[in-house]
């Protein structure tokens, strides 16, 4: 009799272990599914964001451009002006790079890996 109920307990104890390690597999699905659609969701406003944001500047650009050369009366020498600022730009941004871009992202992603949220 003890030995049967050993094995029934044993029984139990192995079924047990197999849903919780059904529900463990089904949780990781789920968290890895919602770090997927943060993450895509992420990139695509980022993206979208980007293409808005690069048509502003060019507009912006070739109006100051234009404005300095009428102000210098060339207009080769303000766009010259306006492309050397963003030349000093892209330096300051290549120098800057850790602070700027990957100090956040990799904060904004540990947040998402730890649930935080």
């Amino acid at each position: 009799m003890a030995f049967e109920e050993i094995k029934e307990n044993v029984e139990d104890l192995k079924n047990q272990a197999m849903e919780l390690f059904d529900s463990n597999v089904e949780y990781y699905k789920l968290l890895g599914f919602k770090i997927l659609v943060k993450s895509a969701t992420g990139v695509m406003k980022g993206v979208l964001l980007a293409i808005l944001m690069l048509m502003v500047i060019v507009f912006l650009s070739t109006a100051a451009a234009l404005g300095i050369g009428y102000w210098l009366g060339n207009h080769a020498l303000g766009f010259l002006i306006v492309g050397g600022i963003y030349l000093l730009l892209a330096i300051a941004v290549i120098y800057l790079h850790d602070k700027m871009v990957q100090g956040p992202l990799m904060a904004k992603f540990s947040k998402m890996l730890l649930n935080k949220q």
